[in-house]
């Protein structure tokens, strides 16, 4: 099956938002255009950060996803930016547990159990409360 590894953002500014997402989610700088694009690289994924050329800011994407190992780091390393969230995704919403925004607005959602099984808020008080049930019984 063929597999994304590539998305392109708009920025007003490639080189703020880069710094943004290596020092939030310790991406990597991989290149630089000479038309001012920056890409990133997590080993796995690549992000193109495309200098915005019109008036305004394009129309893109919705939003996309991260799966990280702990929430409450990532959340931590936010705090130094001028952005929103993260905020808790309702419940009755799948794969991601939060989430917050670029500097520059794009949204994206943090996930601790990955984007592959849908799993509901609930389904997650409930995972977290038999794994708090199975540690007492230890």
């Amino acid at each position: 099956m063929p597999k994304i590894r590539h998305l392109a953002i708009i920025a007003m500014d490639p080189e703020e938002l880069a710094r943004f997402y290596c020092d939030v989610f310790d991406m990597e700088v991989i290149d630089r255009s000479p038309t001012g694009g920056v890409f990133l690289s997590d080993g796995y994924f690549n992000i193109a950060l495309l200098p915005n050329r019109a008036e305004g800011k394009a129309n893109g994407i919705n939003h996309f996803g991260f799966l990280v190992d702990d929430v409450a780091e990532v959340e931590e390393r936010l705090k130094k930016w001028k952005v929103s969230g993260p905020k808790a995704r309702p419940d009755n919403r799948y794969y991601a547990e939060t989430r917050a925004t670029d500097p520059e607005g794009n949204m994206f959602d943090l996930s601790v159990h990955g984007f592959l099984k849908k799993e509901t808020g609930e389904d997650r008080k409930t995972a977290a409360g038999e794994k708090t049930k199975t540690r007492e019984n230890v």
